[in-house]
């Protein structure tokens, strides 16, 4: 029965060996690379459980909006998705943000946290120790140390406020902590708000953001949010107490530098906006009446009449003296060419005035060679006619001579004779 046994075993691993030998090479499985090693270690290793309330992370190192507004709108953007029932009218809207804002700072001043007022809530603080009647924002900061303290103490805590008013209003608000909020660095952008406190019967909310020495090394005393708003130990501390909407709050020390950088000096001067008028006697922001907000839309149209009149000129203003200074361009050019072209002329007639004299030269001075060949040769000539003449007179004078020599020979001979 072994032996039995032992050649089923050994024929089964020859077929086993057959087999293995006719698979085409590309059809071997290979051993593992590097990077395929590495995978299939991983694997067979567990996933890393995340703790209870962790937000899974991005790629990028980031981790998903926490916060979400049903947007459709501008006005949207300021609801709490998970509590929207709607856009709330003018008159709601306020009673919902005054009650929000003193329930919020009562609960703060309650447990002793600190918080103060910012952005545009500090402008509203500003002008009259009340919130902006235009503004749907509300906005307030806390520092990194608070935050985290209110993640581990108060995070998801329903507070029920009850007012002070007769009736009074109740009303129920969640403190909501984003999981983000301990990344202080700005990331990918989708956590810059840390906290809110929201109304749940509309989510309306309040941004609560935090402020952190977040490079102590670099830049000590330099506080900053995920928004890039920073600001200096000394523009925040020590914190002013004060009064807003009714309930005890805070500010930062140099408010006035703060809003002046943040808005300018003219949000500060300014009397008139978004269909509201500063009244200076009952130190009110008064939402305009029908009347006024046409004539408004009146003196806008007219003014954007005006300022579109304006720009037209302006523009044909301009496009005039693109044209005159085009056509100056073109007759600068024109009377470059001219001149150029006068320039050339005149040097070509004086090249050719330069040539007609050196030829004039060249002919003169020929002439000149050739008068002086003729008057050399007339001279020579006379020179030699009169050498000629000479050797005549010269040749009669001897003869002369020489008869006169003769004569008296004869005559002396004949005397003598």
């Amino acid at each position: 029965m072994k032996v039995i046994q032992s050649i089923i075993i050994f024929v089964t691993l020859l077929c086993f060996l057959i087999d293995a030998a006719t698979i085409p090479e590309e059809h071997r499985q290979r051993s593992p690379d590097g990077a395929e090693a590495k995978r299939l270690e991983r694997r067979g290793k567990p996933r890393k459980q995340r703790k209870p309330g962790q937000r899974r992370r991005k790629k990028d190192g980031g981790m998903p909006k926490y916060f979400h507004e049903p947007g459709g709108s501008q006005l949207g953007n300021h609801y709490d998705s998970r509590y929207h029932q709607g856009i709330q009218d003018y008159a709601d809207r306020k009673d919902t943000q005054l009650h929000m804002l003193r329930a919020y700072l009562t609960f703060f001043n309650h447990h002793h946290i600190e918080t103060w007022l910012a952005h545009g809530t500090l402008l509203g603080w500003w002008w009259n120790g009340k919130m902006l009647p235009w503004d749907w924002d509300i906005d307030t900061q806390i520092s990194g140390s608070t935050l985290k303290y209110l993640g581990e103490r108060y995070n998801h805590t329903h507070y029920d406020y009850v007012s002070l008013d007769d009736p009074p209003v109740k009303r129920t608000y969640l403190l909501d902590i984003n999981p983000a909020s301990v990344e202080r660095e700005r990331g990918n952008g989708n956590n810059i708000i840390d906290a809110r406190w929201i109304d749940t019967r509309n989510g309306l909310y309040i941004d609560i953001t935090g402020l952190s020495e977040t490079h102590p090394k670099d830049q000590p005393g330099v506080w900053a949010c995920k928004n890039y708003h920073r600001y200096h130990t000394t523009d925040l501390y020590p914190m002013r107490e004060t009064m807003y909407e009714g309930v005890i709050a805070k500010v930062p020390y140099a408010y006035d530098r703060i809003l002046t950088q943040e808005y300018n000096e003219k949000a500060l001067v300014l009397t008139e906006y978004q269909g509201h008028r500063w009244d200076p006697i009952v130190k009110e922001w008064l939402q305009k009446s029908d009347e006024e907000l046409a004539e408004d839309k009146k003196e806008k149209e007219a003014a954007d009449r005006e300022k579109k009149k304006n720009e037209e000129g302006k523009k044909a203003e301009e496009k005039e003296k693109q044209e005159e200074a085009k056509k100056n361009q073109e007759a600068e050019k024109q009377r470059k060419t001219e001149g150029q072209e006068r320039k050339d002329k005149e040097k070509a007639e004086k090249e050719k005035e330069k040539v007609d004299k050196d030829a004039e030269k060249r002919r003169l001075k020929g002439q000149q060679h050739l008068m002086s060949g003729k008057r050399r040769k007339a001279v020579e000539k006379a020179a030699q006619l009169k050498s000629e003449s000479k050797s005549d007179v010269n040749a009669q004078d001897k003869v002369k001579e020489g008869g006169q020599s003769s004569g008296e020979v004869t005559i002396s001979d004949g005397k003598s004779l």
